[in-house]
């Protein structure tokens, strides 16, 4: 399972998915950092299979109309603390890696993970 995360999430939260033994990568890490487009975001995960990790509610639009990116963990928190992020990314990882074995699409938010296929 691999991941790329969105700008709008602390580039921490890549580190963390690394520290579970995944592969992922942050915007930091591609050549136009936290300036990276939207479709450039859903080419890379396309090419390289990987799930993408956004607020940006966009890529919802682009999951149901194209089906890309093919997968999408779509975080809707609102504004919160990066400790408290970190926090629910720390108490729902098990179940969000579980949920992409069948889904497709996560949603996390404060209190709940809905998947959809």
């Amino acid at each position: 399972m691999k991941f790329l995360v969105d700008a709008q999430l602390p580039y921490g939260l890549a580190l963390f998915i690394r520290g579970k033994g995944f592969n992922v990568l942050h915007t930091s890490d591609l050549p136009d950092r936290e300036c990276t487009s939207d479709s450039e975001i859903r080419r890379i995960a396309k090419q390289d299979g990987r799930i993408v990790i956004t607020k940006d509610t966009d890529f919802i639009d682009s999951f149901i109309i194209s089906g890309i990116p093919e997968k999408l963990l779509i975080i809707t928190t609102g504004n919160i603390r990066n400790k408290q992020l970190f926090s629910i990314f720390t108490h729902n990882w098990d179940v969000i890696v579980d949920l992409f074995q069948t889904c497709r699409l996560v949603e996390m938010n404060n209190n709940y993970l809905i998947g959809q296929q």
